[in-house]
């Protein structure tokens, strides 16, 4: 019977997902099937797309920098843009409980499938964050936007960052979500001890083995790698969105050559660290992740920074704390816009 409501619960959404076409039908691809899905999770935890997503938002593929990106987009045409990147094991789809009021405030939002992840090329090189964060910024300048609100988290983090400190004065603002960068003090202290949050780093930057090991497995693996982290409840429909897209062609290979990056990631960060970025910078962590770490770490690196700690959060924070996150982005962006327009004056 738990197994008759969760496939009638499924069909619902898919139903109403493919009706709606584009972004859409392509997610009710990646649905899980009944057996997959703990039930009672399924019943407390909301699901998919917030009501009205497709109305409001589309998306879209550019060429940029040499690679195909995907992404999803909406809000005003002539608003301020604010670029969403997410982390692994993600896609875009993890912005959608908060594009729809950032949208509604007055911007232009779109979250990005970056490269080598969801419906995004998967090139075999250029996972070095610096390659990375010149993709965005090619796609930023296709959609005729500028200068740029970047939000990033986890991998898509060190993306913004890259894209920040390598052009400075296109980005209006920086926001950093839960992780630490590359050669900061917070980055060399995790390295250096027996972490088990970061016990991943060692396998998927091994070539061939990591992605022989979970191939064929990427739902119960990635669904163990976001309930370890998670604080509170996320459906297991939402996370077998994201396992389908890493089970796709070449998705975990991608998915792990952002890690086999990361010495590269290090030397070039040594480097863009040794200038403090200018923009006004927000830098948020849940209190059962990095909590105060990533705004200590945010200093480091930046001269205008603020942050603050999400409650009872883990490491998923627009999965889990939404309402948190869309608040404080929106007393940031909407302080630093006014904050920038009387500088002008």
């Amino acid at each position: 019977m738990r197994k008759t409501r969760a496939g009638l619960h499924l069909m619902a959404i898919a139903a109403a997902l493919i009706s709606a076409g584009g972004v859409l039908s392509a997610l009710a691809q990646q649905l899980p099937g009944a057996d997959e899905i703990d039930s009672a999770v399924t019943s407390t935890v909301p699901t998919g797309l917030p009501v009205g997503f497709q109305g409001k938002f589309h998306d879209g593929f550019a060429q940029a920098n040499g690679v195909r990106l995907h992404y999803v987009i909406g809000g005003p045409d002539n608003a301020p843009l604010l670029v969403l990147l997410h982390g692994w094991p993600q896609t875009w789809y993890t912005w959608r409980k908060v594009m729809p009021p950032l949208a509604q405030a007055g911007f232009r939002v779109v979250a990005i499938d970056y490269r080598g992840a969801g419906e995004s090329d998967k090139p075999a090189g250029g996972y070095d964050k610096a390659t990375m964060a010149a993709d965005i910024r090619a796609l930023v300048h296709e959609l005729g936007a500028g200068p740029v609100n970047l939000v990033g988290r986890d991998i898509g983090v060190m993306i913004a960052y890259a894209y920040a400190s390598q052009w400075p004065d296109e980005v209006k603002t920086l926001t950093m979500l839960d992780v630490p960068l590359p050669a900061t003090s917070a980055w060399n202290e995790a390295k250096s001890k027996a972490d088990p949050d970061i016990w991943h780093f060692g396998l998927f930057q091994q070539r061939d083995i990591a992605e022989m090991l979970v191939a064929g497995h990427e739902y119960p693996f990635i669904r163990d790698f976001y309930k370890k982290r998670a604080f509170r409840p996320i459906a297991d429909e939402d996370i077998a969105v994201y396992a389908r897209a890493y089970a796709a062609p070449g998705g975990l290979r991608a998915g792990f050559e952002l890690y086999r990056a990361f010495p590269e990631d290090e030397r070039r960060f040594v480097q863009f660290e040794s200038h403090k970025l200018p923009m006004p910078v927000l830098a948020l962590a849940g209190d059962k992740s990095n909590g105060m770490v990533e705004v200590t770490m945010a200093k480091q690196v930046a001269s205008d920074v603020r942050g603050g700690v999400a409650p009872d959060t883990g490491h998923w924070l627009p999965d889990e704390n939404p309402e948190f996150l869309t608040a404080r982005l929106l007393t940031f962006l909407q302080g630093s816009s006014r904050t920038q327009g009387q500088s002008n004056r």
